[in-house]
């Protein structure tokens, strides 16, 4: 066996189409035990939301929705499939979702995540997002209800295609 690693399968983004909607919401259903719905996707489609499929090699491992309002986006979703998490995907789909972000006019970058989800943290404070609030209660849970943390990136100069 050779001790070179294999070269990185290309990672490409293309925006969300109504074919994609079936498999995007069946994957939600696989990582979250309160998934989006088919309609939840339709509908961020619908009102002029980003939203886009991650493809590695030409299979999609992820997808994401973006809203923008004015000079801020705030990320509604992303998520990686769960065989392919672990890898660098996640950082790769945040990435292009600061770039598009960035070209839109946004100069700040938003999410909430759940405390349990120490994955997501570590990504997004090695990202550059920091903590500006918390959520009560935000997210549904099995036994009630876990708050969010609210996060935020500001965007500058230099969020272009070489940050892919």
């Amino acid at each position: 066996m050779s001790d070179a690693k294999a070269a990185p399968v290309e990672v490409s983004f293309e925006p969300m189409q109504r074919e994609d909607l079936e498999w995007v919401a069946s994957q939600d259903k696989v990582l979250y035990p309160f998934p989006w719905t088919t309609g939840n996707f339709a509908d961020s489609m619908e009102a002029g939301y980003s939203c886009w499929r991650m493809s590695e090699g030409g299979v999609s491992v992820g997808y994401a929705v973006l809203m923008m309002v004015i000079d801020e986006a705030h990320i509604l979703n992303i998520s990686v499939t769960r065989a392919c998490q672990g890898r660098g995907l996640g950082r790769r789909l945040l990435d292009h979702l600061a770039r598009v972000a960035w070209q839109a006019g946004a100069r700040q970058l938003l999410l909430e995540v759940r405390p349990s989800n120490a994955a997501a943290l570590a990504l997004y404070e090695t990202r550059g997002f920091a903590v500006i609030g918390r959520r009560k209660g935000y997210y549904p849970t099995p036994g009630g209800r876990e708050d969010a943390i609210v996060m935020r990136l500001t965007l500058e100069d230099g969020i272009d295609d070489a940050t892919a």
